[in-house]
């Protein structure tokens, strides 16, 4: 009597277990927002918009023509930034500065409105398995004009198209902030000034910024 018991017993404990897992796999509780885990679009999701401003020195390039030479001097200025980012690896932002562009004939100042596209280099595997990615490089690409004023020649364009070509790295300090240490490569149009023929303004513009993710 006694065994048949037991085995009764052993016989109706699996059909227990399986009725538990049910009930079991119910009180899971996955966690997809969390950025640290598998979800490719967590950051972007968490925080799509962000604000920011940062210090440019700029190199501007020198020209000639037939008549004269012109040299390019090194000048500073700032900029805001406002952003959207679309994906964990893509976002677009609008950037004002005001710029000054200087040669030893003439100066220029600018109010430059851009808009760039960006591509952040987030690597998916390293940056789940180690729940981190503290440096992001990133590439971009953008396209703007400029509202132009000169001192002591004139221009023909007192607004101008602009491209430009971005690369760096940024330093992201947690999911709120992030230090931009970046290179853009700007081309102005020509305004068509009168001392010199077809000179367009190149600037290489070293930058520093900050951004706020929210």
């Amino acid at each position: 009597m006694k065994n048949n018991i037991v085995f009764f017993l052993m016989c109706a404990f699996p059909l227990t277990v399986n009725a538990a897992i049910p009930y079991r796999v119910e009180q899971v509780d996955y966690n997809t927002s969390d950025v640290s885990g598998y979800d490719a679009e967590a950051f972007a999701r968490q925080q799509r918009f962000y604000i920011g401003g940062g210090y440019a020195f700029t190199i501007w390039n020198n020209g000639a023509d037939d008549t004269i030479k012109i040299k390019g001097k090194n000048t500073s200025s700032f900029d805001g930034v406002l952003g959207i980012r679309l994906y964990d690896i893509f976002r677009l932002e609008a950037n004002y500065s005001k710029l000054n562009s200087k040669w030893n004939a003439f100066e220029m100042n600018s109010d430059l409105a851009m808009v760039n596209a960006i591509f952040d280099a987030r690597i998916d595997n390293l940056y789940r398995l180690f729940y981190k990615q503290y440096l992001v490089p990133y590439i971009g690409l953008g396209a703007g004009i400029s509202w132009n004023s000169v001192d002591a020649v004139t221009i023909e364009d007192k607004i101008s198209p602009v491209v430009s070509a971005l690369a760096g790295v940024a330093l992201e300090l947690g999911s709120h902030f992030a230090l931009d240490l970046g290179y853009r490569y700007l081309y102005m149009f020509s305004p068509k000034f009168n001392v010199i023929k077809d000179f367009a303004p190149i600037g290489h513009q070293f930058r520093l910024g900050v951004r706020v993710n929210f």
